[in-house]
């Protein structure tokens, strides 16, 4: 039997990577999941400050959030009586039913089903998030105690549950390095489902701490002095029948000649997709040399300063390496959409393999050491060093833009508009602080 606090919601994570969207009464759902609920073209431009960006949109047209029918959604779990919500991610639809090019989740599928349809593989990814709990205490001996993660436990377990209902598949939780910083990764999913998972986990996790009366902060950095929260992006690549395609024990670093070309697509367009992936002016005060973030688009071995690593595996006897490499973007925070982290990767990763790219030079140590002769000798850049550097290497880049449909073009240039226009004039202690209540 439902009540009058019992509803649904249908969602959109948009190119904020903030969640947006419509509830109604659950009674409803069955004509909703088929009829969808309207939304506007002109929220595409919407900042994560509330303001809507001058846009070509304007008051003109009509669109509608519309879940996949057969979709289970998830819940939004209330603890201490209040009520669960029900909870469905969309894709932004024109009102016949057609795609909309401004939606971020449409663009990931497409650039998903080419990847597929053109090479016969897929993408297993997982999106691993740092967070700030901000009204925990600001211990800077705290980093992986015990007692810090103790005096949390309480709200880390109930979300690490909530997480697991919602059907996120949370893996491991814990105390992270900065003050107040904690982490969380989740079992791999593939395709668009790593995507949908790294929504839900933020949604999920900022709600729980709602509830604990405290706050879940994703935004990339808090103090300009301090450490920053990246999401890193874990990816392999899969033949259609699940067998891995991205180890090669002979090759150098294990990595196969089809993913090795993936890699080198990305590095390649690393500089523009910055835009997309470190898309908030705080975003580059964690993207620096020397934060083990990511400083220039080179590739790595179990290197946390490179762009793209590979990540560790458990090699001891009897176990399987090639169902364990796998790779790490760096260069990524949730002030992006995990949509257009996941297509722009996937894009990226395309082009190299339909070029059949070479593997990149593997960097060991810290590339910020190089010297601008070695660096050169390899290919490797220094990524932008700041949003409006990365927005104009993107413009640059006429094969990433060629990417992004107009409607995605139009409404990412006025959003950015709007929100570097926000922030103009504030120190960086001042920006950091507007973008922790936003995210």
């Amino acid at each position: 039997m439902t009540s009058a606090s019992d509803l649904a919601i249908f969602l959109t994570n948009d190119l904020t990577g903030i969640s947006r969207g419509r509830a109604f009464p659950i009674d409803d759902l069955r004509d909703r999941m088929v009829a969808g609920c309207g939304w506007v073209p002109a929220n595409l431009a919407l900042t994560p400050f509330g303001v809507i960006g001058e846009n070509p949109f304007g008051p003109i047209g009509d669109l509608r959030l519309q879940p996949d029918r057969d979709s289970d959604g998830y819940n939004l779990m209330g603890i201490d009586g209040e009520p669960d919500l029900h909870a469905y991610l969309c894709d932004i639809v024109a009102t016949d039913g057609q795609p909309w090019g401004g939606c971020g989740r449409s663009f990931a599928k497409r650039a998903l089903a080419d990847l597929a349809g053109e090479f016969g593989l897929t993408l297993k990814a997982s999106f691993e998030h740092e967070f700030f709990l901000l009204d925990h205490p600001a211990r800077l001996d705290g980093a992986f105690t015990l007692s810090d993660f103790r005096a949390a436990q309480g709200f880390l377990g109930t979300a690490m549950g909530a997480l697991g209902r919602a059907g996120v598949h949370p893996e491991m939780i814990l105390r992270e390095y900065g003050p107040r910083q904690f982490e969380v990764t989740m079992k791999p999913a593939t395709g668009l489902a790593a995507a949908d998972r790294a929504v839900i986990l933020r949604d999920v996790t900022r709600d729980i701490a709602r509830q604990f009366k405290s706050r879940a902060c994703f935004s990339p950095i808090i103090d300009p002095s301090s450490v920053g929260s990246g999401v890193h992006l874990h990816f392999s690549l899969t033949a259609s029948d699940g067998t891995p395609r991205t180890h090669d024990p002979a090759a150098p670093g294990g990595i196969s000649q089809q993913a090795a070309s993936f890699v080198a697509g990305i590095l390649r367009h690393m500089p523009a997709l910055c835009a997309l992936t470190a898309p908030s002016a705080i975003s580059y005060l964690r993207l620096t040399p020397h934060r083990w973030s990511a400083g220039f688009n080179c590739f790595g071995y179990r290197n946390r300063e490179a762009g793209v690593r590979i990540c560790p595996v458990d090699d001891s006897p009897g176990r399987d390496v090639s169902r364990q490499v796998h790779l790490e973007f760096r260069a990524s925070d949730a002030t992006a959409s995990p949509f257009m982290v996941l297509g722009a990767l996937v894009r990226a990763g395309l082009e190299g393999l339909r070029a059949k790219l070479p593997a990149p030079p593997l960097v060991e140590g810290d590339p910020a050491d190089l010297s601008p002769a070695q660096l050169q000798a390899m290919n490797i850049r220094r990524l932008p060093e700041s949003l409006p550097e990365a927005l104009a290497e993107m413009r640059r880049d006429d094969v990433v833009m060629g990417w992004l449909p107009p409607e995605l073009q139009q409404g990412y240039a006025a959003l950015k508009t709007a929100e570097l226009a926000r922030v103009d004039g504030m120190t960086p202690q001042q920006q950091c602080d507007l973008y922790a209540s936003c995210y």
